[in-house]
């Protein structure tokens, strides 16, 4: 069944509009292990509020991590559904000022394009120190807490290989076809 099918709140951008809490964790199950994210709204409230907008719905459930620069940072958020992902492409947010927090390692950021207020649904883990992209909106709105070993085992072998486009319009079947061995994201929930 088709992600949309299942929970109609994924083709409803508009919607995903709650204010996230001051503080909260997200667990990630992942094909690797679990690890937990830990939200602090002060450091990004667009970012914290779309991250938890998204957990709440389910967006990230079976997503692939398609990006991996050793040494960089993992990337992740495009959903494996290409009617889900139509509706949230363009469904962006605006920057964040940046609130004392640096890109360093185990902190999750919303990727974005070079363009001002471009954040949508992309997100990534630093591997390294990465305050390089401090001063150009990348405002990180949490960190990993628990099963940092699970970032670094994270499959690396495709790096920058699977072509954004194409995840946007077949999905997982384009990856699943083509990249094989990529870690997923199997679900993604709010946990006390």
């Amino acid at each position: 069944m088709p992600a949309a099918a299942a929970n109609p709140a994924l083709l409803s951008p508009e919607t995903a509009n709650e204010k996230a809490p001051e503080k909260f964790k997200v667990k990630l199950v992942t094909t690797k292990g679990d690890m937990t994210i830990e939200v602090t709204r002060a450091w990004s409230p667009n970012g914290a509020d779309r991250f938890y907008n998204l957990v709440k719905i389910g967006f990230y459930d079976e997503t692939a991590f398609f990006r991996i620069v050793n040494g960089f940072m993992a990337q992740i958020g495009i959903h494996g559904d290409p009617n889900v992902m139509a509706k949230w492409r363009s469904a962006n947010i605006m920057d964040d000022p940046q609130a004392g927090q640096s890109n360093k390692p185990g902190y999750v950021t919303f990727a974005k394009t070079g363009m001002p207020n471009s954040r949508s649904t992309q997100f990534f883990i630093n591997f390294g120190d990465n305050s390089f992209l401090d001063g150009q909106g990348f405002t990180p709105f949490g960190r990993v807490v628990d099963g940092t070993p699970v970032v670094g085992s994270l499959n690396l072998e495709y790096g920058e290989a699977p072509d954004q486009g194409a995840i946007q319009n077949q999905g997982n079947a384009y990856l699943k076809a083509n990249f094989p061995r990529l870690d997923y994201i199997k679900t993604a929930r709010i946990v006390p």
